[in-house]
């Protein structure tokens, strides 16, 4: 399996089984306040609602490393060990390496954009090769399918994903949010103390954690297989560059 896609499987079976123990708490509690083996006392309603709201949290992490492994990867093969000139990035990825050699995100006093600014012009005028790739990746915390959409257009492909994976992320599920937008503002308002556990978990059952998973996990695993299909097809450089079998791709 490759390697993204294997990543990405661990996270996720991580949140699936932590949602398998809450329905076994939620089956339990049909008989009355459920109990953890060997322990003294039950579960209470609250520790229930507490236990719910982490899935929000959970959920954000496999969002966020899985995006983060798949911008690091595309940077990592355009590196490839110094194989590869400027002048055969694609386009996007060239930008994004302008970008990075010339700090242009960076507030930079004049001489260090100077000396940021001459760095890159030796580096084309010597014709070194490209042995470092920093993308901006942004997000930092609001990583939802349009940020994701937009990341990967910056990068130089179009998401291709099916209907159903594409209908189910954006389907409004509570506020008129889908998916990975409700996920990402609870997993906000958790991080930033705007709202408790106990009031992120309420009225909230396993049956809604279960949909808000598969929906995140549809989603997510088309994006990566499209990122492990950019990168086998060489779609970081531009198509004279690209092995035989796909310079008409």
């Amino acid at each position: 399996m490759n390697v993204l896609l294997g990543a990405f499987k661990d996270r996720q079976l991580e949140v699936e089984t932590y949602i398998d123990f809450l329905q076994s708490l939620e089956d339990q509690a049909r008989d009355g306040p459920p109990k953890l083996e060997g322990a003294e006392q039950p579960i209470s309603t609250q520790q229930q609602k507490i236990l719910y709201s982490s899935v929000y949290l959970q959920l954000y992490n496999l969002v966020e490393s899985t995006i983060t492994r798949c911008i690091d990867a595309v940077a990592i093969a355009a590196t490839d060990n110094g194989v590869f000139q400027v002048r055969e990035l694609n386009d996007s990825l060239r930008s994004e390496w302008v970008r990075s050699m010339a700090r242009t995100n960076v507030d930079l006093n004049l001489e260090n954009r100077f000396k940021a600014a001459l760095e890159l012009c030796n580096h084309l005028i010597e014709s070194r090769p490209v042995t470092t790739l920093s993308i901006e990746k942004g997000g930092g915390g609001n990583w939802d399918d349009c940020e994701i959409e937009n990341i990967i257009k910056r990068i130089g492909f179009t998401l291709n994903v099916s209907k159903s994976a594409y209908s189910g992320v954006k389907r409004p599920l509570k506020d008129g949010k889908g998916s990975l937008e409700l996920v990402k503002q609870l997993r906000n308002n958790l991080a930033h103390g705007s709202i408790s556990f106990t009031e992120c978990g309420d009225g909230v059952t396993v049956s809604d954690l279960r949909s808000l998973k598969d929906n995140t996990v549809n989603f997510l695993q088309e994006v990566v297989e499209n990122f492990v299909l950019h990168l086998e097809r060489f779609e970081f450089l531009i198509p004279e560059r690209r092995p035989v079998k796909f310079k008409g791709e």
